[in-house]
């Protein structure tokens, strides 16, 4: 985004004024995309998750849940859930994307949707939103066939309403990917300032 403002160039004893646009944080490096492999995750960073053996997956594998066909709760419930941690830019928007595998739906299960949540994310106002623990989350629902789908993390939570992620600081932060339907899985979590701030990734594996 730019900022419009105005220069004045003084000729003698008059001042001819004219536009000059400046980009808004053009001077900050630019923030790199941030790709996580499920592969790469300890097996502590699953709790009610398991990891299961794909070829399509980077690394052969991803994680997922097993489908009973029951209901499970969003967050500040503490169901199914995976935790790591990755390294953020301050005041930058991020675009959350999931590499989701759909299961076969069961009973009240469609196997196609994760929340998530993210330590010191803000809101413009700079108020703390998403926070692991609170009722505040982003919600990646994919679609109802079952197979692979890049699934955009999107605000429909109180308080959650804006889709794209904004850190106060640098530096590591916590993600919490929790099922919010039994029976699904994910093999790759992507956070882009850029290269997919307004498209998914077109490829099946995300390069980092």
């Amino acid at each position: 985004m730019s900022r419009p403002t105005k220069a004045i160039l003084w000729l003698g004893l008059a001042a001819v004024v004219f536009p000059v646009r400046f980009a808004v944080g053009q001077s900050r490096a630019r923030a790199p995309d941030v790709v996580v492999y499920a592969s790469d995750l300890p097996r502590s960073a699953l709790s009610e998750f398991a990891f299961r053996t794909d070829p399509a997956s980077p690394g052969g594998k991803l994680v997922g849940t097993a489908n009973t066909g029951d209901e499970l709760d969003p967050p500040p419930e503490n169901d199914p859930h995976v935790v790591f941690k990755v390294t953020v830019q301050p005041d930058v928007p991020y675009r959350c994307w999931v590499h989701m595998k759909v299961g076969a739906p069961k009973g009240k299960s469609q196997a196609n949707k994760v929340w998530v949540q993210f330590s010191n994310a803000v809101d413009h106002a700079g108020n703390a939103v998403l926070k692991p623990g609170t009722g505040s989350y982003l919600t990646a629902r994919g679609p109802t066939r079952e197979g692979w789908a890049w699934v955009a993390c999107e605000g429909t939570s109180p308080g959650a309403t804006e889709s794209l992620v904004r850190f106060q600081t640098s530096g590591e932060i916590t993600v919490r990917v929790q099922a919010g339907m039994e029976g699904v899985g994910f093999d790759q979590f992507v956070l882009s300032p850029a290269r997919f701030l307004e498209q998914p990734p077109s490829e099946a594996v995300v390069k980092p």
